[in-house]
């Protein structure tokens, strides 16, 4: 690398972590944080880093690899159990979003029908890498809230491909001397995409099959690569979309057993070069432009926020959404997105719009995303509405139960039968509708309710409750928690399910008669039968588990009394305890 190329570098990834890590703090996402890092550094800011075109054409792979791994997520199985919300919410927010913020800048913005098409459907589009990470942190991404939020995303990132061909449709660019009539594009598509099907059933599943019995790791990072690249290269070889190719290629190994290890593989170079991506698209931006008209950039994006709301909400009112629920998702979804980058330079490629269109509306999604944390963060209490009993379940109420456990997922389950085969009564609450349902059509008797509120573990009976096990996944009990239940109920035990070692130091202190580490036991077994399997004597597997577990509570008692996560590093027992010696046979 020259020096140039090595400053370069060295400027836009240390700036890139600087705001990232910045707004991850803020909650405003990586996206944005990457987009400001470009304009900062870009030719109109700071301009300490040039050439923003080459780098674009770089970094566009990360959209191909992008698409391969949207294309690996279309497993049938799970494609047939989605496809209402896929191909029929996702088509309306799509179709009707597109046509609405077509005509909002056709007539409010003065755009040629034709412009307005090219602006206004990529505008349609919401921020796939936004949106999952915040569905991701709030729990919320496998609730039928979440996977309708997903199956419209999946969706937006299929219609790419059409709205691409739509750009190429309506370009005023002269054709190339070269370029193939119409009807020959179609066939070259339909035979490259035929060849590209054959190709993975007939040549890629046996080369990855020959890899995974060669155990060769490093070798299906290659062959990852190679498919998309390949892949995207036939394509554009044949003046198609190397996004298509790359999202055929996903696609074809979808329902292949290496799906899983692809993803896994092509993942982290589809992080960096889209974050590259982000960083020239800020470099790109026209920051003249856009300070000429501020009022413009946040007029239009105001209205776009409303409009698609307003639409999603209608969308998700009509296929029996609660309106909290549908207003939600118009929210979470009310944003421009990654791609509209894509689409707006292809439009300005294609002679539709003006390279300063292409910033003013690139501005507009940027800020359209910036807001969305701060909408959800601002709506919350009312989109939560005031406390009630959701569908008409049954709340809790005082059965004179012994035991009352609150969380009924996979680790308040076991608990729960394990207490019922003993004769203890249980009263067992949770929050999640789905979860409920499931257990009544197994016999179980599940209240609905929030159990981390005082009056409502009063009502179930927590006054005549002789233990409270709180079995809630995710890390939400504290000391101080724990001693206003103790107060309120100083009869009952209290027992707690924690996350890891830190949600146990966050207990330090507090009246708790048991608390259990989630993954601990299930560790200690898995290494238990590791060492049995390897011919480990009997005796030596149970010294090693007690020596463990002694050392494992002398660290946590350190850091719980420090409040230190490397106190007691002395106690690991990798640093005190040679392997034992290998038995032969």
């Amino acid at each position: 690398m020259s020096d140039t190329a090595l400053r370069d570098a060295t400027v836009l990834l240390g700036f890139a972590l600087f705001f990232v890590l910045l707004f991850r703090k803020l909650g405003l996402g990586a996206t944005l944080g990457f987009l400001v890092a470009g304009a900062v550094v870009g030719p109109q800011g700071l301009g300490l880093v040039g050439d923003a075109d080459a780098k674009m054409g770089i970094a566009e792979l990360g959209i191909t690899l992008l698409l391969f791994i949207v294309g690996l997520e279309l497993n049938p199985q799970r494609l047939w159990r989605l496809r209402q919300d896929i191909f029929a919410l996702g088509l309306l927010q799509v179709a009707l979003c597109g046509l609405a913020v077509s005509v909002l800048v056709a007539f409010g913005a003065g755009f040629t029908t034709a412009a307005a098409i090219a602006l206004g459907l990529p505008l349609a589009l919401s921020s796939t890498a936004q949106v999952l990470p915040m569905l991701q942190s709030a729990g919320r991404l496998r609730t039928p809230f979440g996977e309708r939020a997903f199956s419209i995303l999946l969706f937006q990132d299929l219609s790419i491909v059409p709205l691409i061909t739509i750009v190429a449709v309506l370009s005023r660019a002269a054709p190339r001397a070269d370029a193939p009539p119409g009807w020959l594009t179609a066939v070259y598509t339909a035979l490259a995409i035929t060849g590209l099907v054959l190709a993975g059933r007939f040549l890629l599943r046996p080369m990855f099959r020959l890899i995974g019995n060669l155990g060769e790791r490093e070798m299906f990072v290659f062959a990852a690569l190679f498919t998309v690249i390949a892949s995207a290269a036939i394509m554009a070889a044949l003046g198609l979309s190397t996004a298509l190719g790359a999202f055929i290629a996903g696609v074809m190994l979808a329902d292949s057993p290496y799906r899983h290890e692809l993803e896994a593989d092509v993942d982290p170079f589809r992080a960096i070069l889209l974050g590259l991506f982000f960083l020239s698209v800020g470099m790109l931006l026209d920051l003249h432009a856009i300070a000429e008209r501020p009022l413009f950039v946040l007029g239009m994006a105001a209205a776009l926020i409303v409009t698609k709301t307003v639409i999603i909400m209608g969308i998700g009112l009509a296929f029996n959404m609660r309106w909290r629920a549908a207003f939600a998702l118009g929210l979470l979804l009310s944003q421009g997105g990654e791609f509209g980058f894509v689409l707006f330079a292809q439009a300005r490629d294609a002679l539709l719009i003006a390279p300063e269109a292409a910033s003013l509306f690139g501005a507009v999604v940027t800020l359209s995303m910036a807001s969305t944390p701060f909408l959800m963060t601002l709506t919350r209490r009312f989109r939560a509405g005031p406390p009630r009993v959701a569908g008409g379940m049954e709340a809790p109420h005082n059965d004179g139960a012994s035991a009352i456990v609150i969380g009924y997922g996979r680790f308040g389950q076991t608990v729960a039968q394990m207490l019922t085969a003993q004769g203890i009564s249980v009263t067992l609450i949770d929050r999640d509708p789905e979860m409920i349902e499931t257990a009544g059509t197994f016999g179980m008797k599940v209240y609905y309710g929030d159990g981390t509120r005082m009056e409502l573990l009063r009502q179930a009976g927590g006054d005549d409750a002789q233990a409270l096990l709180f079995c809630i996944d995710g890390d939400v009990i504290d000391a101080d928690f724990i001693e206003s239940v103790h107060h309120g109920f100083p009869q009952a035990a209290l027992f707690v399910r924690a996350y890891d070692r830190r949600s146990v130091m966050k207990m330090a202190g507090a009246p708790v008669a048991g608390t259990v580490r989630e993954v601990l036991e299930s560790a200690v077994v898995m290494a238990r039968q590791a060492m049995e399997n390897l011919g480990v004597d009997s005796e030596e597997i149970s010294r090693t588990e007690s020596d463990y577990r002694r050392r494992d509570a002398e660290r946590l008692q350190a850091q719980t009394e420090s409040q230190d996560m490397y106190a007691g590093r002395d106690a690991l027992l990798a640093s005190a305890v040679a392997p034992a010696p290998a038995v032969p046979g």
